[in-house]
């Protein structure tokens, strides 16, 4: 009982540590976005270009925002340890089949051979 609880503990702390370090990146993409703003619009970096770079580096980096939160809620909640666990049971499960299978299959083979 004791090794579910600590499995629990970590996976809780493991989870909290990952949404940290997505809040993290949230408010330095906030503080960023300002800053590449502000140097474009008013320090005058990249003037000389006719795009609007700092809208394409916020874009650039709120997709990768978007990627780092879709893991975090998305695939770590549901591929966890525990599904781990299940899918590898899973395919031991398959290979004892197959094994059995063709077990069975050569012992019928030398039965006939006999």
């Amino acid at each position: 009982m004791e090794k579910e609880v600590h499995e629990q503990y970590e996976y809780a702390r493991r989870r909290l540590r990952q949404k940290k370090v997505l809040y993290f990146h949230f408010v330095l993409f906030l503080i960023g976005s300002l800053f590449l703003f502000i140097a474009n619009r008013f320090f005058g970096f990249g003037e000389g270009t006719t795009q609007n770079w700092c809208i394409w580096g916020i874009t650039i980096w709120l997709f990768i925002f978007i990627l780092h939160f879709i893991k975090v809620y998305i695939t770590d909640r549901f591929m966890n340890k525990k599904w781990e666990r299940e899918q590898i049971d899973r395919l031991v499960a398959l290979q004892q089949k197959r094994i059995s299978q063709l077990e069975s299959k050569i012992n019928d083979d030398t039965e006939n051979k006999i």
